[in-house]
């Protein structure tokens, strides 16, 4: 799809990593850097434009683990800033609407409490690709695929009948999760 519309492609060709002890001009004491340079080949379509050398730094103060381990720990670590952005934009768990400090905490756990269900939805689907699909969603697609399900309400007599008009293609994997959570 990247080539077919001719987007830039970034592709990591080599990497390397080095570490040393770093001291700021007014630290008391030193810390251990770890330097990651990626050289990358960047192509639109099927042509090469150029060669990129890009350089990653991480500081730290754990002298125990290996630089392997801390660079596998920041680059998991690094998706936090994604959960961060969907609770401040997603869910708005960040957003102050009243003057009240405890009505704005109340309106953040509420709103935080949202987030939570969706990774819970998503940990207990039965089909994992899609579990794991909804939980690396953001919170407006999820509400739309999920949430907002069209349906047309029929009272009848004794019961209730909710006939679903708007269909996609993860309902299914709902109804399955309905059928799998009835068990308990």
């Amino acid at each position: 799809m990247v080539k077919a519309r001719n987007f830039k492609n970034f592709q990591t060709e080599l990497e390397f990593f080095a570490e040393f002890e770093y001291k700021s001009g007014k630290c008391q004491k030193s810390y251990r850097m770890i330097v990651i340079r990626k050289r990358i080949n960047v192509s639109k379509g099927e042509e090469q434009l150029y060669d990129e050398c890009r350089f990653f730094f991480y500081i730290t103060n754990d002298r125990r683990k290996t630089a392997e381990e801390l660079i596998h720990l920041y680059r998991d670590r690094a998706d936090h800033e994604n959960d961060i952005e969907q609770l401040k934009n997603g869910v708005h768990a960040l957003n102050s609407p009243s003057n009240s400090l405890n009505a704005n905490w109340a309106y953040m756990v509420i709103a935080s409490s949202a987030w939570d269900l969706k990774a819970w939805y998503g940990m207990l689907m039965p089909y994992r690709v899609l579990g794991n699909r909804i939980m690396r969603m953001e919170f407006k697609r999820f509400v739309y695929f999920f949430i907002n399900i069209p349906c047309l309400i029929i009272k009848k007599a004794r019961k209730i009948i909710y006939r679903i008009v708007g269909y996609n293609d993860q309902l299914k994997h709902v109804f399955n999760l309905f059928e799998f959570l009835k068990k308990f």
